[in-house]
C-alpha cells in the first residue's frame, strides 16, 4: 500500500511538471528554433509583399534590416513578459498566470498563420513580439511554481525541469522545421502557427492540477486550500513537517507585502542574493552558448558534411542540451547546485580556449574542423550540465516568498536584455576578433566561476528559512562582528 501511495504521489507531481512545462518554457525553446528554417522564405515574402504594395522591390540591405527587426522583437517581447511576470504571479497566482499567458501565443499563432494570406509581414513581427512576451512570462513563473510545489528533497530536480522543457522545445522545433515536415516554402505559416498546439494542451490539462501551496498559504492566507493542494501533490503521506515549515515561513513574512524590484536594490538584507542572481543571470546569456549555434553550420560544412545533411546534424546540438539537462535533473539533488554551476563554467572556459585555437588552424590542419565540431558539442554539453538549469532554480531558493516575484523580474529582464545584446553585438565581435571571437565569453566564464567559488553558498537540501538565515549572516557580517564584541563593561573596582 505504501509503495502504491508513493507511486501516486510521484505520478501527481510528474503530471503537474508536464502540464506546466508543455505550455511554459517549452515554448521558449520551440519559438527560438522554428524561426530559423523559414528564414529565406520569409525574406522572399517580405520582398514580394513590398513589390506588390509599391511596385518597387526592397534592396538587400532593407530586407536584412526588416528581418533583423523581426528576429530582435522576440527578446524585446521577452523583456516585456519578464517585467509583467512579477505582478501577474502576485495578483493572479502562479498557475493562473501560466494559463492566462497562453493567450499571448494563441493570438501570435493566428497572426503568423494568416500573415501570408493577408499579405502582411507586419503580422509576423507582431506575432514574434507576442511569442516573446509568452516566453518571458513562462521563463519566470514556471520555475517559481514548480519549486514552490515540490518537496524539499526534490525541489532542485523539479524546478530544473524548466530547462529540460526548454531543450525539448528546441529539439522539436528543429525537427518540425525540417523541409520534409513544416519547413518547406508552402508550409512555413503553419510552422510559425504550430506553437498554438502546446498552448491549447496546457489550457486543457493544467486546470486539473493545484496552485502552489506556498502561494496559497503565505500570499493568500488560505490554509485549507494549501492543505488540499499538498494532499493532491503528495498523496496521503504525513504533511506535518512540510506544513510546519510553511507556517514558519508565513510567520516570518507576517505583516510584509510583496516587494518591488527597486526595493530589493535598496534592501541590505538581500544584497548578496541580488548580486548572485545578477551575476548568474547575466552570465547565462553572456557565456556564448547561443553563439555556438551561429558557428555550427559553418564548422560542419568545413568538416565535409554535405549541405543537405547539415540541418539534421544541427539537431544533434539541440539534443546535446536536452540530454545534459535531463542528466542534470537527475543528479542536482545529489551533486548540489554549486558544483554543477562551477564545473559547467570551468569546462566552458576550457572548451572556448580549444575552440579558438581550432578555428585559427581550421584551414592549416586537415583534422581541425573535426576538433571544432567536437568543441561545439562539448561546449553545449558543459552549458547544459549546470548553468542552463541551475540558474533558473536559484532565485526561488535564495529569496523569500515576498521577494521572489521581484527577483524573477530582475533575473528575467537581465536574461532577455543580454540575449538581445549578444545577438546584436556578436556579428561585430566576429568581424573584429575573427578566430578569437570567444575571448569575451571566455572572460565571462572565468569571472563567473571565480564568483561561484568564493561567494555562492550551497542550497541543496536546505529549507527556504535555512537558506535565508545563511545569507542573512553574509549580508550583516559586519554587524555580527560588532555584536560579538560589545565593548568594555563598566569598571566596578580597581582592586588587583
Amino acid at each position: 500500500m505504501n509503495k502504491l501511495q508513493r507511486l501516486l504521489q510521484s505520478k501527481n507531481l510528474i503530471l503537474t511538471v508536464c502540464a506546466a512545462g508543455i505550455g511554459g518554457t517549452f515554448q521558449y525553446g520551440y519559438n527560438i528554433s522554428i524561426i530559423n528554417a523559414p528564414t529565406l522564405y520569409i525574406q522572399t515574402f517580405m520582398n514580394k509583399t513590398w513589390l506588390e504594395r509599391t511596385g518597387a522591390p526592397l534592396g538587400s540591405g532593407m530586407v536584412l534590416l526588416l528581418w533583423s527587426f523581426t528576429v530582435s522583437v522576440f527578446p524585446l517581447g521577452g523583456l516585456a513578459g519578464a517585467v509583467a511576470a512579477g505582478p501577474m504571479a502576485i495578483v493572479l497566482g502562479r498557475k493562473r498566470s501560466l494559463l492566462v499567458n497562453n493567450l499571448f501565443v494563441i493570438v501570435a499563432a493566428v497572426l503568423s498563420g494568416f500573415s501570408q494570406m493577408a499579405k502582411s509581414f507586419e503580422m509576423i513581427m507582431l506575432s514574434r513580439f507576442l511569442t516573446g512576451v509568452n516566453a518571458g512570462v513562462s521563463m519566470n513563473i514556471q520555475p517559481m511554481y514548480l519549486a514552490e510545489s515540490a518537496p524539499r528533497k526534490l525541489r532542485g530536480a523539479v524546478a530544473l525541469t524548466s530547462a529540460s522543457f526548454t531543450a525539448l522545445g528546441l529539439v522539436l522545433g528543429q525537427v518540425v522545421g525540417l523541409r520534409e515536415l513544416l519547413g518547406g516554402e508552402e508550409s512555413w505559416p503553419l510552422l510559425l502557427a504550430s506553437n498554438a498546439v502546446p498552448a491549447l494542451i496546457q489550457l486543457m490539462v493544467l486546470p486539473w492540477f493545484p496552485e502552489s501551496p506556498r502561494y496559497l498559504l503565505i500570499d493568500r492566507g488560505d490554509r485549507e486550500s494549501c492543505i488540499s493542494a499538498l494532499k493532491k501533490l503528495r498523496g496521503s503521506s504525513d504533511l506535518g513537517e512540510e506544513l510546519e515549515e510553511m507556517l514558519a515561513e508565513q510567520a516570518a513574512a507576517k505583516g510584509q507585502r510583496a516587494k518591488k524590484p527597486w526595493e530589493l536594490f535598496r534592501n541590505p538584507a538581500v544584497r548578496w542574493q541580488l548580486i548572485s542572481i545578477i551575476v548568474l543571470s547575466s552570465a547565462m546569456q553572456l557565456c556564448g552558448n547561443d553563439s555556438m549555434y551561429f558557428y555550427a553550420a559553418y564548422v560542419f560544412q568545413e568538416a565535409g558534411i554535405p549541405q543537405d545533411t547539415i540541418p539534421y546534424v544541427v539537431i544533434g546540438t539541440g539534443s546535446c542540451e536536452l540530454i545534459t539537462s535531463v542528466t542534470c535533473n537527475m543528479i542536482i539533488d545529489y551533486a548540489g547546485r554549486r558544483p554543477l554551476l562551477l564545473g559547467g563554467y570551468i569546462l566552458m572556459a576550457g572548451w572556448a580556449t580549444v575552440f579558438m585555437v581550432a578555428l585559427s588552424q581550421q584551414t592549416q590542419i586537415s583534422w581541425m574542423p573535426y576538433l571544432s565540431m567536437a568543441c561545439i558539442f562539448a561546449y553545449i554539453l558543459s552549458f547544459g550540465i549546470g548553468p542552463a538549469g541551475v540558474t533558473g532554480v536559484l532565485p526561488t531558493e535564495i529569496f523569500d516568498q515576498m521577494s521572489r516575484p521581484a527577483a524573477y523580474m530582475i533575473c528575467g529582464s537581465l536574461l532577455w536584455f543580454n540575449l538581445f545584446l549578444v545577438g546584436t553585438a556578436f556579428p561585430f565581435i566576429v568581424k573584429n576578433l575573427a578566430h578569437f571571437c570567444y575571448v569575451p565569453f571566455l572572460v565571462v566564464c572565468i569571472c563567473t566561476a571565480l564568483y561561484i567559488w568564493f561567494f555562492l553558498p550551497e542550497t541543496k537540501g536546505k529549507s527556504f528559512l535555512e537558506i535565508s538565515e545563511e545569507f542573512r549572516k553574509r549580508n550583516f557580517r559586519a554587524q555580527n562582528h560588532e555584536a560579538f564584541y560589545k565593548g568594555p563593561e563598566e569598571i566596578m573596582s580597581t582592586t588587583l
